[in-house]
């Protein structure tokens, strides 16, 4: 495994380590539990996003894996923002 392979999989779990939280916070907290589902679906598949960059080589390509990463990235702004 390279450092660039090894430090991908240790990002793909903090951002899906982060997801879990955020579904655990749906489940414990009714009120927030739109807006926490929705990061947390984000954040688990931009985790799994950075399991198939480590196969690709690079974030960018295959262009559908950089519109993968872009989707997630504009779900999380729009997290953000409401």
């Amino acid at each position: 495994m390279t450092p660039f392979q090894l430090a991908n999989f240790i990002e793909a779990g903090l951002w899906i380590t982060l997801g879990g939280g955020f579904l655990l916070a749906a489940i414990f907290k009714p009120a927030a539990r739109s807006a926490c589902v929705g990061t947390a679906v984000a954040l688990i598949a931009f985790g799994i996003s950075d399991i198939v960059e480590t196969s690709t080589g690079a974030w960018w390509r295959p262009w559908w894996l950089l519109m993968w990463k872009a989707t997630c990235i504009i779900a999380l702004i729009l997290q953000l923002i409401q």
